[in-house]
């Protein structure tokens, strides 16, 4: 980068100043992560827009510290893990932020916590590092510019306001799930008074061992707050015509879902499936992964939408092209049925996208979405789902069926099987 580029850079971008990470702490933005050094207070050049800041606590002696951010992504998948030289590195904990052009964001760490600090900076205090920015210069990592294309095309729709509705009240996205008791039962009283077995007393049974266990809870204000899902397809007292096709065509609940948490701007659902596409890859969150899932399979099975809202799944399918560029060829298959969510899925969006009714460029799209997917992974979207080859209904030999039986589309009787 030249000086001009750069000078353009720091005097448009943004700040994040951290005060107080220790040394070889885990620390990133978007897809960076750096093993910061000794002499480590943030970065510096940050483009304006939605940015996703992640840190995992450290313990042991690792690797020199202050090591080169890795634009190929995060080092650990977010859950813990024990690295090189007997590290231990902790869940992996972030936070969403819309910087804004010069805008100085001031965080502290908390040493006992091994986390970000609760607390807002003073304003008194932000005023002071801004006016001594310069002499932090060299303290402050820039922003990696050669990955921000690639960060942008899985968070381009992630707006502030699918953030602020998204993240959880507590400000912070958790690999793990932060968990409590949902009754104190900590000491002695607590449990005598919900008649429970006492800690200090040797427990005679495995039974009598799970009794003492706390009934645990995730605490309030940590969850992502991800849009909840019709729990049928169908209004309740369809009937059985109704239920069989809002079942095959999920439009109806794909347009509840838009009218309850997106009536302003349809296109909040795809910053809803970048969010959780984030929280996953890069936050480590299962959950996340489960709502993406879920999202998925709703715009995928819903026809009449694919007709009605044209303009949503033309950009959809951009979304899922940079999405599926991260991921291995054999990520979406199940372990134990072998079978592969993600192809039956796009089997059906394909299927919808062929139809003659669909305008013009989103089927064009969509076909050179498939030949993509098809050349890069293999993935056969046209083979016959197995739902739908012909059944071979097993008879004994010599029944003569009488005249006039209709058989179901796809049944297949043995040769054995006379139609009399």
């Amino acid at each position: 980068m030249d000086q001009e580029t750069a000078q353009r850079l720091y005097a448009e971008g943004a700040f994040l100043v951290f005060l107080g990470v220790p040394e070889g702490t885990e620390f990133g933005i978007d897809y960076n992560t750096w093993e910061v050094g000794p002499l480590f207070k943030g970065i510096k050049m940050i483009p304006p827009g939605m940015h996703f800041v992640h840190f995992s606590a450290v313990r042991g002696c690792g690797g020199k510290p202050g090591g080169k951010a890795e634009g190929s992504g995060p080092k650990s998948s977010g859950a813990g893990d024990r690295g090189p030289w007997g590290r231990e590195t902790g869940p992996r904990t972030g936070f969403f932020h819309e910087f804004g052009k010069r805008e100085l964001l001031v965080r502290k760490w908390d040493v006992g916590m091994e986390d970000a600090a609760s607390e807002e900076v003073a304003s008194d205090e932000v005023e002071r590092i801004r006016a001594s920015l310069k002499d932090l210069d060299r303290n402050l990592a820039p922003y990696p510019y050669d990955t921000l294309r690639r960060w942008v095309s899985l968070s381009g729709h992630v707006t502030g306001s699918v953030a602020a509705r998204l993240l959880p009240l507590s400000g912070r996205v958790c690999a793990f799930a932060e968990m409590e008791p949902e009754t104190p039962s900590s000491n002695s009283q607590q449990r005598l008074a919900l008649n429970l077995p006492r800690n200090d007393t040797e427990c005679s049974s495995l039974q009598e061992g799970e009794a003492r266990l706390p009934i645990m809870k995730q605490r309030p204000g940590t969850e992502i707050r991800f849009s909840e899902l019709p729990q049928h397809p169908f209004p309740l007292g369809a009937s059985p015509a109704d239920v069989t096709r809002h079942s095959l065509d999920r439009s109806l609940a794909l347009d509840a879902l838009l009218a309850r948490h997106y009536p302003q701007d349809e296109h909040g659902i795809l910053g809803e499936l970048q969010f959780a596409f984030v929280c996953f890859l890069l936050g480590g969150v299962y959950d996340a992964f489960e709502q993406w899932k879920r999202l998925l399979a709703l715009l995928c099975g819903s026809e009449a939408a694919a007709l009605s809202r044209p303009r949503l799944y033309r950009d959809l399918i951009p979304v899922l092209y940079h999405q599926l560029n991260e991921v291995p060829r054999d990520f979406f298959v199940d372990i134990v049925t072998r079978d592969n969510f993600l192809t039956s899925t796009l089997q059906v969006f394909f299927s919808i996208l062929s139809g003659a009714d669909v305008e013009r460029s989103l089927h064009q799209r969509a076909a050179m979405f498939k030949q993509h997917l098809t050349r890069k992974f293999r993935w056969d979207f046209d083979a016959e789902p197995e739902d739908c080859a012909p059944v071979l209904v097993v008879l004994p030999d010599g029944v003569v069926l009488p005249d006039g039986v209709v058989l179901p589309d796809g049944v297949v009787l043995p040769d054995s099987v006379v139609l009399g």
